[in-house]
């Protein structure tokens, strides 16, 4: 196991970030909002851009696993339908223009897009607005873009948040629908990052094997955390990570 680790050439501080990551995707599949973005610029920081939305997908995976079983049962099938068919069109855009606009332009882009969602939000609930009429291009634009930002950078978080947030669903059920549209989602990138982008490989597969039981335990610890928060604190709480984590995009 120890010549298999070493195999891979990275440093212990690799190897405990990279762990870290794993522990912090596990606690935002398990409904801790926020904490998954996080690892977007610091897998890239270590393991370059492109390269780190390969290796970070099979944990991610991972991850979605563990949360549908657990959230399964709170699943609104009507909202993952509205938004999948778009979020896949999103992809496949992102597939074909991903070597062409840099990853830079787009997360400057999409932080402004979400950071101008999250106000929206927060004036609505000042004013006390009741819902957000569900109107089928609100699902198509949201949809879209969180194909788009999932498929360049594992950075749809803050997009399907919003959408959920305006919404107005509960906390468990609110959950439950994530984690099933991005098992799926991310279920239907792995053939275009095997075949077309070339950063799944049978070495990348192995590296998050060593790192699935962090991944577990951030689950398990993810899955505690929620209980314990109320409804209006869940919702304050993803708002403010998803702000945040809109503005790590940035970096």
């Amino acid at each position: 196991m120890l010549e298999l680790i070493q195999s891979f050439g990275f440093s212990s501080s690799d190897w405990i970030i990279a762990l870290f990551c794993g522990f912090l995707i596990g606690t935002a599949k398990a409904g801790v909002a926020g904490t998954g973005l996080l690892i977007v610029p610091i897998m890239a920081i270590v393991f370059g851009g492109k390269a780190s939305t390969g290796i970070v997908l099979p944990m991610l995976i991972t991850a979605d696993i563990f949360a549908v079983r657990y959230y399964n049962r709170h699943a609104d099938w009507s909202y993952i339908l509205k938004v999948m068919p778009w979020a896949i069109v999103g992809v496949l855009v992102a597939l074909v223009v991903g070597n062409v606009v840099s990853d830079e332009v787009f997360r400057t882009a999409l932080s402004i897009s979400v950071l101008a969602g999250v106000i929206m939000m927060v004036w609505i609930d000042l004013k006390k607005i009741a819902t957000i009429p569900d109107y089928w291009w609100f699902a198509m634009i949201l949809g879209f873009f969180g194909g788009f930002a999932t498929m360049i950078g594992n950075a749809a978080g803050p997009v399907l948040s919003l959408y959920l947030l305006s919404m107005r669903i509960p906390k468990f059920q609110f959950i439950g629908t994530a984690a099933w549209f991005f098992l799926l989602i991310n279920l239907f990138k792995v053939p275009l990052h095997i075949f077309f982008w070339e950063t799944i490989t049978i070495k990348t597969i192995t590296f998050n094997l060593i790192l699935a039981p962090a991944i577990i335990i951030g689950v398990f610890a993810g899955i505690k955390v929620v209980k314990i928060i109320p409804e209006k604190p869940y919702r304050f709480l993803v708002i403010s990570s998803t702000a945040v984590s809109s503005l790590l995009l940035f970096f």
